[in-house]
């Protein structure tokens, strides 16, 4: 296979697989080519399907599934749609056509009063309400849409001190699965972006990881540090799958070639949710706060801040769209804590006592 400076599979071994590809020329287009799996290999941790292929038990969810094909890219966000458009019909038990002002009423008290819905879920099933009842059935001049507000409780995320993050990833003694968590701190990466990497998103010599398809199907940059590179040199050189950087464990025996054979004709990514069990474990095995494997990457964004790091970087590494999602570490960092104490020390100096 000829040697080429993109090639992720080229830089990790000096006699490449053979079944490995090579990134086409990457001045096609801003960050390359999007990179073509081979038949049968799916690249996305988790498959959506799209909800045009659904069976309808209504002529209107079947217009409401064209619909959302027309409106929205990503068939995770229609699968998202159409689903709370389901519940609402579930709850109603008719054709939500057929449904009336009062009984969405009904339902949108129900589960914000009775189910207890965060905000976030209540804010995406008022958004598909929005798009079959006013923007398919025409019916503009319900007011129930303007009277429902969900706005966040403001609840902080959690963050690891960066000792508790050693303790967790330490305490992981698989490799298969200490890696991918290592590099979600690393890169500040989210869980189906990492899962969902290939070898032609790594740029060793550059020392960049390319993150495709982030939230908005929007890609982005981000530094790789070297020590994480050579980790994904040892990582691929053990199952040398010909395109999938953390492939499906799958199950069977766990001798290190029945293992690697398995990974290596894997045909999509590692479940998340095996991380995410693994991690919960090992965090309460260790007596640490809720946590989760997105702690990680709130706990990189809050330790690069307290480095010295400008908020603006940060934005940009970890792809937020607006600067008010990337400010919350404002609220996170210990320096900050220690600034303002100092302030409000100096405030109380001199005083009357």
């Amino acid at each position: 296979m000829k040697n080429t400076k993109y090639s992720f599979t080229s830089n990790l071994n000096r006699q490449p697989h053979s079944g490995s590809q090579v990134t086409p020329d990457p001045q096609l287009s801003k960050y390359g080519p999007k990179p073509v799996a081979p038949p049968g290999i799916r690249t996305t941790a988790r498959d959506y399907a799209n909800p045009v292929d659904y069976k309808h038990p209504y002529p209107t969810m079947a217009q409401f599934a064209d619909l959302l094909a027309l409106r929205y890219d990503a068939n995770r966000t229609r699968h998202s749609y159409y689903r709370q458009l389901r519940l609402i019909h579930q709850h109603c038990q008719c054709d939500p056509s057929t449904i009336t002002e009062a009984q969405l009423r009904e339902y949108f008290l129900f589960v914000k009063l009775k189910k207890h819905w965060k905000p976030k879920s209540i804010r995406q099933a008022l958004a598909s309400a929005k798009v079959f009842f006013v923007e398919l059935l025409g019916k503009p001049d319900w007011t129930l849409f303007s009277q429902i507000r969900a706005k966040d409780h403001g609840t902080l995320p959690a963050v690891l001190t960066r000792q508790q993050v050693q303790a967790l990833l330490t305490h992981i003694r698989l490799r298969r699965y200490r890696t991918p968590l290592k590099l979600i701190y690393c890169c500040g990466l989210r869980l189906s972006e990492c899962l969902g990497l290939t070898i032609h998103d790594i740029r060793g010599k550059e020392n960049k990881l390319l993150v495709r398809h982030g939230k908005g199907n929007k890609d982005r940059l981000v530094p790789l540090p070297t020590p994480m590179y050579e980790e994904l040199r040892r990582y691929w050189a053990f199952h040398r799958h010909p395109l999938l950087l953390f492939p499906n464990v799958g199950r069977g025996g766990h001798d290190p070639k029945v293992l690697a054979e398995r990974m290596r004709k894997a045909t999509c990514p590692m479940p998340h949710n095996s991380l995410q069990r693994l991690l919960i474990l090992a965090r309460k095995q260790l007596n640490m706060p809720a946590a989760s494997v997105h702690s990680l990457r709130h706990s990189f964004a809050t330790h690069l801040l307290e480095a010295g790091a400008h908020l603006h970087t940060i934005q940009k590494l970890l792809g937020h769209a607006q600067i008010n999602s990337t400010m919350v570490y404002l609220h996170l960092t210990h320096q900050t804590s220690q600034d303002a104490l100092r302030l409000v020390d100096e405030l109380c100096e001199g005083l009357p006592t």
